[in-house]
């Protein structure tokens, strides 16, 4: 890597590289298949709504080398939002480069500028060692609590 990577909110025609980026890190990570049409189509209605979510994305001397998605969760508890950080996914010829640090850093400036947002999230799987390592570096810690999930396919 020849400089730091630049960060900048995902625009809708970045569809195909998030896209990209989703299906390489649910295959690497989870062994997941995910469907392309799918994907795209989900990745395409968040760009499109960031009510929905945002991407970060992180160019290497102009090309996309990393991303991250944020979604929101509001808290009662604290009358402010969590953002949820998913979809995290760096090249391999890039990791270790600094490149999830730049868009953590960049993604926590956003979120201190807001004065709304208390907190960012995360899941990681259990046996995803070097990613729980990257987290804890930048301060992140393991959450007391562990997750739960219904999941099914909506009618129609």
């Amino acid at each position: 890597m020849t400089s730091l990577p630049q960060i900048r909110i995902a625009m809708p025609e970045d569809v195909a590289v998030v896209a990209e980026f989703n299906a390489a890190m649910a295959l690497e990570s989870e062994a997941v298949a995910l469907d392309k049409d799918v994907l795209t189509a989900g990745v395409a209605a968040a760009l499109a709504d960031a009510g929905k979510a945002f991407y970060l994305l992180a160019l290497v001397d102009g090309n996309p080398a990393g991303q991250l998605m944020v979604t929101y969760e509001w808290s009662d508890w604290r009358n402010g939002w969590i953002w949820w950080i998913q979809s995290v996914y760096v090249l391999p010829e890039y990791r270790r480069a600094g490149v999830f640090s730049s868009l953590y850093r960049h993604l926590r400036e956003l979120a201190d500028a807001r004065g709304d947002v208390h907190g960012l999230r995360l899941y990681v799987m259990r046996g995803n060692a070097g990613a729980k390592r990257t987290y804890e570096s930048l301060g992140m810690a393991h959450s007391q609590y562990d997750m739960y999930l219904t999941e099914f396919q909506p009618a129609g």
